[in-house]
């Protein structure tokens, strides 16, 4: 109970610190007339979910487009049975 409490809390405070995602880049190569979208997601609530359902330890958090949604990318590591090495598993969710 402890650890996913901690586990929480990293959560939080890496999604505190990550950076907008640019769904079309802006700058000087932007073409004349390009609509420039910016949008920030929220990850943390999503890397929690995953962290909970999996029993897992975060890896990472990352907010993403595909097919003009944004979506989070969430990925732990899952320890292993016994003597089996434990996993990274990706996971794709709505923030």
């Amino acid at each position: 109970m402890t650890m996913n409490i901690l586990s929480i809390g990293l959560i939080a405070a890496q999604a505190a610190t990550m950076a907008p995602v640019a769904a079309v880049p802006a700058g000087p190569w932007a073409q004349e007339g390009a609509a420039i979208i910016r949008v920030a997601a929220d990850c943390s609530a999503a890397a929690a979910q995953v962290v909970g359902e999996t029993g897992g330890q975060l890896l990472s958090a990352s907010a993403e487009t595909q097919g003009g949604q944004v979506v989070c990318v969430i990925t732990v590591l899952v320890a292993g049975d016994g003597k089996d090495r434990p996993k990274k598993v990706t996971e794709t969710r709505a923030p």
